[in-house]
This record gives C-alpha cells, sequence and structure tokens, in this order.
C-alpha cells in the first residue's frame, strides 16, 4: 500500500518561514509641518512649542523604523554631544547652589528652567537625527533648502510686520486655553503671545525692534543670519525660472530694511562673518568669478546704506552703547561663577543681586533695566560656560567644531551656505543664546551637510 501526504500536512511539517519585517520609510510629513507651516503655529501660540510638539512624532517614528529592522544613522561625533547632554543632565544637582552675587534660591525654583533647557536640547537632538535619516523620496535635499528659504522668507515679513505695525499683537488660541495666573506669567507670555516688535529705550526714545515670529527681537536677528543663505541657494542656484530668481532678489533687498531697523549689531556682525566665510572658501577653489559676485552685492550693500536713511539709523546704534555695560556685566558674572563650578556648572541660569553699581540697585517699576540681570542670558557661551562649565562647553562646541572640520570639502552651494551658518553661530555667541529656534535652524544646517555626505559628496 503506497501512503500520500495530504498537500496541508507536508505544509503543515514544513518548519516555519521566519516573518521578514517590513520596511519602514521615514515619512517627511513631521519636519515638512514644522517648517512649511511655521507662521500658522506662531499665530497658534506654538511658535517655539512646536519644535517640542514635532519631536514626538519624530522619536516615534524613528524607534519604529528601528524595529523594522532599518539602520538609523546618527551624525558625526554625536558621542560629544551626547556627552553634553550628560552634563546637562548632571547639573540638575547644582541647581540648589548660589553663585556669590546672585538671588538665592531653591532647587524646585529653578526646575522649570532647567526643564525647558534640557527639553529644548533633547527635542532639537530628535530633530537632527531625523532630518538626517528621512527618506530622500520623502524629503530631496533640494526641498529641504527650499523649506529653510521659506523660512527667510517669513523672517523678513516678520520684520517688515515689526517695523509697519511695532504694537500689533494677539491672544493666540492656546494662550487662551491656559489658566488666567499662568497665562500672566512672563516667562510663558514669551512662548505663546503673538507679538510683532519688541519696544525698547534706544537711540534716544522708543524704539521697535522687529521679532515676528520669533518671539525675541535677538532671536529674529539670529534666525535671519543663519537662514539667510538658503535664499541665495534656493533662488540662484536650485530655481529654473526667472520669476524665481527676481523673487529671490527682491526679498533680498527688501530684506536690508529689518535688518537694519533691528538695530541687531550681531547680526550685522554675523552677515559680515558669513560674507568673509564664504569668500575665502570660494577663494580657495579659485572661483574668482563667484568672488567678484560676493564683492559687488556687498559694495552695493554699502552703497545703499550711505544713500539713504538706513545709514543714519546704523551710524546711531553703532554710536548708542546702553547695553555694552549690562553685557560686560553679566558676561563677567558668568566667567566668576563658572570658576565657582568649573567642571558642570550651576546646571541653569541665575539672577544677579541689584545691578552693576550696587547691590542695592535693582529692577523696579520705573527702572526695568536697572538690575536682577539675567546671569547667561547674554550669549549661548557665557550660558554654557555658566550653567553647564567647561565640560559642556567643549562638548557642545566641540560637536559643530567636528562638523565643520569633517565637512570641509563639501563646495557645493547647499554645503557652503550649511558651513556658513554654523560658522555665523560661533560669531552669535557671544551675544544671542541658542535655545530653542537658532538652535534647530543651525541644527538644520548640520543635516544638510550631514545628508550631503550620504550622497558621496566628497568629504
Amino acid at each position: 500500500m503506497t501512503l500520500t501526504t495530504h498537500p496541508s500536512a507536508a505544509a503543515d511539517a514544513l518548519p516555519a518561514r521566519p516573518r521578514t519585517r517590513v520596511a519602514r520609510r521615514l515619512r517627511a510629513w513631521p519636519l515638512t509641518a514644522v517648517l512649511l507651516l511655521y507662521p500658522l503655529w506662531w499665530a497658534l501660540g506654538l511658535g517655539v512649542l512646536i519644535f517640542f510638539i514635532a519631536a514626538v512624532p519624530m522619536l516615534f517614528a524613528l524607534v519604529r523604523h528601528r524595529a523594522s529592522g532599518q539602520v538609523v544613522k546618527l551624525p558625526p561625533a554625536f558621542l560629544l554631544w551626547l556627552l553634553f547632554l550628560a552634563t546637562v543632565l548632571f547639573g540638575l544637582f547644582t541647581l540648589g547652589a548660589d553663585p556669590v552675587g546672585t538671588v538665592p534660591g531653591t532647587a524646585a525654583s529653578r526646575l522649570v528652567s532647567y526643564g525647558f533647557r534640557l527639553g529644548g536640547y533633547v527635542a532639537l537632538t530628535v530633530l537632527l537625527v531625523y532630518a538626517g535619516n528621512v527618506d530622500r523620496r520623502e524629503l530631496s535635499q533640494q526641498k529641504l533648502v527650499r523649506l529653510l528659504a521659506w523660512l527667510f522668507t517669513v523672517t523678513v515679513a516678520g520684520g517688515l510686520l515689526g517695523m509697519l505695525a511695532p504694537r500689533f499683537e494677539f491672544t493666540a488660541p492656546i494662550e487662551l486655553l491656559l489658566p488666567g495666573h499662568v497665562r500672566a506669567d512672563g516667562f510663558v507670555q514669551s512662548l505663546v503671545h503673538p507679538t510683532a516688535a519688541q519696544i525698547m529705550n534706544l537711540l534716544g526714545g522708543e524704539t521697535p525692534r522687529p521679532g515676528a515670529p520669533w518671539g525675541y527681537t535677538n532671536t529674529w536677528g539670529n534666525n535671519a543670519c543663519l537662514l539667510v543663505g538658503w535664499l541665495f541657494v534656493a533662488g540662484f542656484c536650485f530655481a529654473k525660472s526667472r520669476r524665481t530668481k527676481v523673487f529671490a532678489g527682491v526679498t533680498l533687498v527688501v530684506a536690508m530694511a529689518p535688518i537694519v531697523y533691528s538695530l541687531n549689531r550681531g547680526l550685522w556682525i554675523g552677515l559680515g562673518v558669513m560674507a568673509v566665510y564664504v569668500a575665502v572658501r570660494l577663494a580657495m577653489r579659485g572661483r574668482l568669478a563667484a568672488l567678484g559676485a560676493i564683492g559687488i552685492a556687498a559694495a552695493a550693500v554699502a552703497v545703499a546704506v550711505v544713500t539713504t536713511p538706513l545709514g543714519d539709523v546704523v551710524t546711531a546704534r553703532l554710536e548708542d552703547g546702553k547695553s555694552n555695560g549690562v553685557r560686560m556685566y553679566t558676561t563677567e558674572k558668568a566667567v566668576t561663577g563658572m570658576l565657582e563650578s568649573p567642571l558642570i556648572g550651576f546646571g541653569s541660569t541665575r539672577t544677579t543681586i541689584g545691578g552693576r553699581n550696587s547691590i542695592a540697585v535693582g529692577e523696579s517699576p520705573t527702572c526695568g533695566r536697572c538690575g536682577n540681570f539675567t546671569v547667561g542670558g547674554n550669549g549661548q557661551l557665557w550660558q554654557l560656560l555658566f550653567a553647564h562649565g567647561i565640560l559642556g562647553t567643549a562638548t557642545y562646541l566641540g560637536f559643530f567644531v567636528v562638523a565643520l572640520w569633517r565637512f570641509r570639502r563639501d563646495a557645493t552651494p547647499a554645503g557652503l551656505a550649511a558651513s556658513a551658518a554654523i560658522v555665523s553661530s560661533f560669531a552669535a555667541m557671544f551675544w544671542y543664546n541658542a535655545l530653542v529656534t537658532p538652535l534647530a535652524m543651525t541644527f538644520l544646517a548640520y543635516a544638510v551637510l550631514w545628508r550631503n555626505q550620504q550622497r558621496g559628496i566628497p568629504q
């Protein structure tokens, strides 16, 4: 008798094939939504907070991507950045310390500002890793550059709004959802309350300084410097239509007005640093025609400043040094404070007792600039030294220095714009703080270089 086996039984007898995990493609929508819709987030009261919110789906997508068997790539020298985050984390144990000359407080009273900074650094770390891993079919390099160029256009529009309607402000929907006592807090107001400009006592009277959609005028200036290069690349290198090039040129010309009227000397210095950096890079490669174009553009700007009312504003701002004394005072406090806790700092900022001339001279309703200054609030470098010590400063700056060295041979238009943005951030760290949006723009510049490397562009 011949025994036959039923097909289904034979199939059951065979060892089960392992299920192959379906490769998951990292979608671009979380990053695209943040950049493309930033004016909407600002109007809703979620401007800065959107980076914290978007980090959640980005992190979830990265975890699923890794779980599906895909490799999550990490940027060069990422260990340095992890060491910086560890230093920030250990700063939790120094929050209760009161450096000499600062207002006494408890660790609990400083948890909010500490948590905001730690959360900001972590959220932007997720942003960087996500931008470097997002599928190119979802987000091409050109599309990412155009999104950053779009943000510069938004910045110029916000600057014009601050010039023409400096007192424009409104209550955002998110702001309405908050309890009254929370909504009245100054720090919360800076996050959720949209305003067009900051009114400051400069040049002999009240002077409006553009801030929309970035909140503070210094943040506006910092971001304008970090983003301007992307409009050059998108408008003159990637654009194919004449209309796009004309739009880019007009936008750059119009941008001169809010850039000057912002009175941001740090922005002016940053733009000069970027121009010199790009000129040197081009000269090293023998691209004298491009170098000449930069020279012509610089000359045109100089002529415009001299022959228009913009020149009077620049001269007046350079002669007005009301903030110089305060900056020197807080810088000195940051350095002396760092010497008290040199390794990991004090975890967060502190407030000085009184002002520059006396501990008895403090902030009051009639003199808002008389004292009680924030130590570490006048520049990223001073905040790093004071809040995170030498270890935090070295790992933070080292991460970007390694990037500049690693990508030094990237001479593509996008690569030059990205490295110039990072270089400008080194100049800005003496007077601007980086969290949240300026560091986000710096990380996205880093991501452009990193993505170029992954494409095989010589490094």
